[in-house]
């Protein structure tokens, strides 16, 4: 029996046709399936390059690009900011008080000269032969206006720069500009961005996936069977394009035209049975009943694109059956069938052909409607920004019309102020010339001042001179000059002057005895009272009459006179009472402001100075604390207790008349262990009082305290806070110098006069102290005005210039402060807004002028 595979009617839908091929042992059937390409491979996806006004300098960036990144399409995008300074009439004006249509002129402008700078761009790259195109955006941070850009449209490659090109070097790793940094951290994670310096690349950052970019699969339609059809043959001349030869292991001869086999076919038994399909039409071979049948259609002249195949290995006959056995009628019906599938296959070539070119319209359509899709999604979202951009605009006309009836109601008060100005001018102009009269009558008083003046200066070189020679006699008759200074009590005066040493008249006592206030001959007095029972009382009494009668000195308290009956001492009276009392307010007595504290410093560091250097023999006080610097009604200190002290000979040692004494915390490490005193102790003794009156600590481990301090930066926070708000720098220069005199060894402690008296006197000078006419030299000094001197150096500044912190500095001074590393001011410590400084002119010609006039 022989079958012939079922052919689909014309009438089925094409998706579901099926073709059958020759099912050979050696056939392998396939299953075929068109795929649409990524839309998103279809549109050519740009490059957006970021560049700047400046075409030379941003050159290299666009030529990078053009160069490496592959694109052949570049978009130029730039950031415009709009100026807020409008020139107008040879001035800059801010754009909101200029009328609108000048600023709408300038901002025309500002577009125009934009556009200019990104068209040359173009003729760059329209010379390289790269399509390319601008956009720009108006926002005042460039850097903001670039990722805006990238995010609305949707960038997903851009190339910037990195940094200036003067910034660029070969070690060049990473980003140096404050722009470029803004973009890679906040451009969308979706956007591909290249950093380039002057034509290199310096670094990348890589784009995240996004699954938005997953290519999705073609829409077309697979061409499939149940039956796995391999391949479908057609005429050359019906689709060439779809033609291949079946593959097959037996042997197939072409066909008679008659329809009759003229070679043979053979196959194995075993694949005979899969031969027939549900369906098929089948043909016998006559009344012989032979089992000969046709399996498929093969190609053929009178069946094109059909092979028939013969199964039955047993017939010698060049046909396929015999003449004999079967009828014309019979036959004729089967020659009709062959014509009918082979029409049929020919009407579904065609079919197939069209839905081929049907397929590939609806891919075009496809791809052009993704088009129309995004480009309706850009004009949608153009849209809508104008639409914002249109309401912002709306409401800044509001604000602009509220602001013009705000100028305009400003202008209408500015006219009546300009006539109440005008007023004022008038009353103005009358009052100058009454002061006009005045300064001609000034003219006249100040001209006989000077006359005045000078007479007094000539009086005042005859007393100088007189004063000279009165000094110079004084020098050569000590003794007299010193008894003028020195008187001697009865008992009885010393006794009716302390109402018989009433107790509620003492006001101090200790171990050398007891202090009472007392009356004098009319005058008011503190009278010591040295303890008889003591060994040492005769002599402390004989040393402080030897010391203190024979010298005078502003901070040295004045020894009145003595009573060698009683063994008393009579004092000035200085009511304020000791340093240490008033460094712990005692009595809720007020505490001493920092100015106070730095005059006391100067006014006990010269009283040394004069000690030490004393002619005959230098004096070493030797007990120096703040219980014995007395303070009279101006707080002026004054040195008092000379009992302990020593003598310093010729020969360089020291010879006292009494035990060697001293209070710990201020005593010399050196005299403790040698117990002899040397001006150094005096200098040790003095760096503690420094420190307490810097912190208002106790004495005890201060010197460490201030290390800590200043070796942490933290000594603002030790600073005694009753006084004030000490100039940093100041503060910081006394804790130096007072850690300097408080070193073990004596030998590293500094000079008072040559080295410590210079760090002092300015300070005081530049606080507006007058200077000490006792100071260590002795003659008279003229002195600056406090705004003249350098807060620094403490001298007067040739160079001024006002830094940040509002203080005026020594150019030189404030230079080294800052290249030093300091950020905050000398005078407060605080963080400085900006290391820039202003020359003060007007400062440095009343310096100059100071100076001229006391050269």
């Amino acid at each position: 029996m022989a079958v012939v595979s079922s052919i689909p009617m014309m009438g089925e839908s094409i998706g579901s046709m099926r073709f059958h091929g020759i099912d050979s042992p050696g056939s392998r059937s396939s299953r075929t399936e068109i795929m649409e390409e990524p839309v998103s491979r279809l549109i050519e996806e740009k490059v957006y390059v970021a560049l700047g006004k400046d075409v030379a300098k941003n050159k290299t960036t666009l030529v990078w690009a053009l160069q490496n990144t592959g694109g052949k399409k570049i978009c130029i995008i730039h950031v415009h900011q709009p100026a807020h300074m409008i020139p107008v009439m040879g001035t800059k004006f801010l754009a909101s008080s200029v009328d609108e249509e000048g600023v709408r002129v300038y901002r025309k402008m500002e577009r125009e000269k934009v556009h200019m700078i990104l068209d040359e761009y173009l003729r760059i790259c329209q010379q390289r032969g790269v399509r390319a195109e601008k956009m720009y955006i108006e926002m005042d941070s460039v850097e903001k206006g670039i990722v805006r850009l990238i995010s609305q449209h949707r960038i997903r490659k851009f190339v910037m720069g990195a940094a200036s090109d003067r910034y660029h070097s070969r070690k060049m790793r990473d980003l140096r500009s404050r722009k470029a940094m803004f973009v890679q951290r906040e451009a969308p994670a979706t956007c591909h961005i290249w950093f380039t310096c002057k034509g290199s690349l310096i670094c990348t950052r890589e784009a995240a996936i996004d699954d938005t970019d997953s290519e999705y699969a073609s829409p077309h339609a697979s061409i499939s069977g149940n039956n796995q059809v391999q391949t479908l043959s057609t005429p050359e001349s019906d689709c060439p394009s779809n033609i291949s030869r079946v593959q097959s292991n037996d042997s197939v001869q072409d066909l008679a035209h008659d329809g009759s086999l003229i070679g043979q076919s053979r196959r194995p038994s075993s694949d005979r049975s899969s031969d027939t399909d549900k369906g098929d039409r089948a043909f016998r071979a006559g009344p012989s009943g032979s089992d000969a049948h046709l399996r498929q259609f093969g190609r053929s002249e009178s069946a094109p694109g059909l092979i028939l195949v013969e199964e039955n290995s047993d017939h010698s006959s060049p046909r396929s059956f015999p003449n004999e056995n079967l009828d014309d009628a019979f036959y004729d019906q089967i020659r009709q069938a062959m014509a009918e599938a082979h029409n049929s296959k020919q009407e579904i070539f065609r079919e197939v052909s069209r839905r081929h070119k049907a397929e590939e319209i609806a891919l075009d359509a496809i791809r052009k409607a993704k088009q129309s899709e995004n480009v309706y999604s850009e004009e949608l979202k153009r849209r809508k920004e104008t639409e914002i951009a249109l309401a912002k605009e709306k409401e800044e006309l509001e604000k602009l019309k509220r602001e013009r009836e705000e100028i305009m109601e400003e202008l209408r008060s500015a006219l009546e102020q300009r006539t109440v100005l005008e007023n004022r001018i008038a009353e103005s102009d009358r009052t100058s010339e009454e002061l006009l009269q005045k300064i001609v009558s000034a003219v006249g008083l100040l001209q006989s001042f000077r006359k005045e003046r000078d007479e007094l200066q000539t009086e005042r070189d005859r007393a100088l001179r007189e004063a000279e020679e009165l000094r110079k006699i004084h020098i050569q008759t000590p003794d007299l000059r010193l008894s003028q200074f020195f008187t001697d009590f009865s008992f009885s005066e010393i006794e009716n002057a302390t109402n018989h040493f009433d107790p509620t008249l003492k006001i101090g006592e200790g171990g050398y005895g007891s202090i009472y206030i007392g009356i004098l001959r009319h005058t008011q007095v503190a009278i010591k009272l040295l303890n008889p029972n003591s060994s040492q009382g005769p002599i402390e009494y004989q040393q402080e009459v030897d010391v203190l009668s024979k010298m005078r000195h502003p901070n040295i308290i004045t020894l009145i006179g003595a009573c060698p009956e009683a063994l008393s001492l009579v004092y000035e009276f200085l009511p304020n009472g000791s340093l240490e009392d008033r460094l712990n307010c005692k009595d809720n007595s007020p505490p001493l402001s920092w100015q106070t504290r730095l005059r006391i410093a100067t006014e006990i560091c010269a009283a040394l100075i004069f000690l030490h250097s004393n002619k005959s023999h230098g004096i070493i006080h030797g007990d120096l604390k703040p219980a014995n610097i007395l303070l009279d009604a101006n707080l002026v200190s004054k040195i008092c207790d000379f009992g302990t002290c020593s003598l310093l000979r010729g020969n360089g040692r020291t010879s006292s008349s009494t035990d060697f004494k001293g209070t710990y915390a201020y005593l010399d490490p050196e005299t403790s262990s040698s117990e002899e005193l040397t001006p150094r102790s005096d200098v040790y003794s003095f760096g503690i009082i420094l420190l307490r009156l810097l912190t208002g600590r106790p004495a005890l481990r201060i010197t460490n305290e201030v290390k800590y301090a200043l070796e942490s930066g933290t000594l603002n926070n030790l600073l005694d806070p009753l006084a004030g708000d000490w100039p940093f720098f100041q503060a910081e220069q006394l804790a130096r110098l007072a850690l300097r005199c408080c070193e073990t060894v004596g030998e590293n402690r500094p000079n008072l006069k040559t080295e410590v008296w210079r760090i002092l006197e300015p300070m005081r000078a530049s606080i507006g102290l007058s200077s000490f006419h006792f100071g260590p030299n002795h003659h008279h000094r003229r002195i600056a005005p406090l705004y003249f001197i350098c807060p620094v150096f403490l001298e007067v500044m040739q160079d001024p210039h006002v830094a940040a912190d509002g203080f005026t500095y020594e150019a030189e001074a404030i230079r080294a402060w800052l290249d030093s590393g300091h950020d905050t001011s000398p005078m407060t410590n605080v963080k400085l807004s900006h290391t820039s400084l202003i020359p003060n002119h007007a400062l440095r010609s009343a310096v100059q002028e100071w100076l001229q006039h006391h050269r």
